[in-house]
Formats: structure tokens, sequence, C-alpha cells
């Protein structure tokens, strides 16, 4: 354990106003887990530039100019927070013994990583980020949050709730997550399908320091509806079950129009012929938006893309 090596992997998005004094925090954590003997001095920052649009890269190279610590990685353009996070796994694991992911904004508490690299040396290969409340989150978001993950567990989906990106991994485990080739990914989905020991450190989520979520509303929406088209195919087995419940309620319209029509009980009238024809079609139109994505999705599956395309890398 006396020469295993950390590296912190924190992917950055127009996150001038807040990198500097995140990555002094980051590197105090380091220091206070080499004064436990646990590193030494083999410790580091690789900071990924999601194609950012402020001064970002600019303060990373400032910062890798200063201290050769600090490493960084730039995407020739906007890729997204999970290529982000799979890039910077990537390359720490290279040279790394433990990898830990976190936001820069720096919500997540980073004071845990000490937590983190403790359960790290007592055998656990994951080591999960888990927010012991929600206090900080507006009500429709916390209610929102905690449905979601409802929905997944229906679904059957293997998730821990209330963990995001903050966790430890170790060498093995990074390398074993890379083998999974798809483009479409939701990485908290896949980590516990690795089946190495994990373990759980709380901490309470606080405000950000300064600027503005990169999460807002839609762009949340978008992110869960991918997590669970990338994780499970039920969506389209629930087609398939309305499907069949529509053509039995059919069934049974038939024979009730039949039976009406013998006893001379016909009514003459648009109103349910409309609402069924509007209920159908409805469905119909469901259905084909949901095979679509999942067609969509594999689309870009088969004709295996790069998932993000590197400019620049300071080391």
């Amino acid at each position: 354990m006396a020469t295993s090596k950390l590296t912190i992997v924190v992917p950055a998005y127009n996150e001038e106003e807040v990198l500097t004094s995140s990555v002094q925090k980051l590197l105090a954590v380091e220091d206070q887990i080499a004064a436990q003997t646990v590193l030494g001095q083999r410790a580091d920052i690789l900071i990924v530039d999601d194609g950012s649009k402020d001064h970002t890269w600019e303060i990373i190279e400032n910062l890798h100019a200063a201290n050769s610590r600090i490493r960084g990685l730039r995407f020739s353009r906007n890729f997204g927070h999970q290529s982000a996070l799979i890039a910077g796994m990537s390359e720490a694991v290279k040279t790394a013994d433990m990898i830990v992911t976190i936001d820069a904004d720096l919500q997540d508490d980073p004071d845990k990583i000490v937590d983190m690299v403790d359960a790290y040396a007592d055998g656990a290969d994951i080591v999960y980020g888990v927010r012991n409340n929600r206090e900080t989150d507006s009500w429709f978001k916390r209610t929102t949050a905690q449905g979601y993950y409802k929905v997944l567990k229906l679904l059957g989906v293997e998730l821990v709730p209330n963990h995001a990106d903050f966790r430890l991994m170790s060498k093995r485990a990074v390398e074993t997550f890379l083998q999974y080739p798809e483009r479409n990914i939701f990485i908290r989905g896949l980590i516990p399908k690795l089946g190495f020991k994990t373990a759980e450190v709380f901490y309470k989520r606080t405000p950000r320091m300064a600027g503005e979520s990169k999460y807002p509303l839609k762009k949340m929406l978008f992110f869960a509806w991918d997590g669970i088209t990338s994780l499970t195919i039920a969506p389209v087995r629930l087609i398939l079950i309305l499907g069949s419940l529509s053509c039995l309620f059919a069934v049974g319209m038939v024979v009730y129009a039949i039976v009406m029509k013998m006893l001379g009980l016909t009514v003459h009238g648009w109103s349910a012929l409309m609402v069924s024809l509007w209920f159908v079609g409805g469905i119909q139109m469901i259905s084909l938006g949901v095979i679509g994505e999942y067609i969509g999705k594999l689309t870009t599956e088969v004709k295996h893309r790069p998932r993000y395309t590197v400019q620049t890398i300071l080391d």
C-alpha cells in the first residue's frame, strides 16, 4: 500500500470560476492522505476539459506549469460528462492503482476521499460516494430523483441510490469497466455490474461555490432517459404489454357491439369512436418513438465511432 498511486479525475466544462480553488482543495486532500503514509508522494490530479468555451483550459495549463502533479486532457469539442469520465479513467489507469472521479464544483465532499482510500486499503475495489440526505435539493428535484430510482428498480436495473459519479475504483475495476465498448453509456448503472467488492462512504452534498449547474432540468431529463434505454429493454416490453391489452380491449368492444346490436340498443354517436381512435393512435406514436430511440442507439453503436477526440494532453 505504501507505493500505491492515487489519481483524482476531474471532468470540467466551463468551470473557470471554481477550478483553481477546487484543485487546491484536492491537492490538500492528497497531501493529507500522503501524510498517513498510504501513498507516499505518488498522487496526482487529471483534469479533463470537456470542450469548455471559457478560460478553463488556460487555467489548467497554468496549474500544470506551477505543479507537475496537475495534469490535463483537452477534448476537441464538448462530448459530454460521461465521455469525460471515461477519457480520464482511460488515461489515469495507465499509471494509477486507484482512481477517484469527482466533479469540478466539489459539491461532493472531497474530504471523504480519505475514507475511500481507507476502504480501498481494507480490500474494496469500488467505493461509492453516497449522499445521506438531499436537503440542498429543491422539492421537485428531490422527489423526481427518488421516483427515478424507484422506476429503475422496477425495471430491474441495479443502481446505488443517491450515488452519482463520485467514487473510487481500483486499477483492475477500471480496466474491467473499460472493456465495455458501448457508446450510449450510463456509467453509474454499469459499475454495479462489474461484481467486485464494494463499500460505501456517506456525505452531505453542498451548494456550488460559484458558477451555474451543468445539469439543468432539460439535460437531467435526457440523461435519465439515456440511463433507462442504455440499461434495460423494459420500455419495449411495456409496449408489447400495452399492445396486447389494447387487442384484448378491442375484442371486448367487438363482443359488446354485437351484443348491443342484437338487443337493439345501438346508440349512434362519434364520441366513443373518437376517444378510441385518439387513444390507440397515441399508443402507436409513443410505441414508435420508444422503438425508434432503441434503433437510433443501435445505429450509433454499429458505426463504432470514437467516444471522444483528445486534442491536447498535459502529462
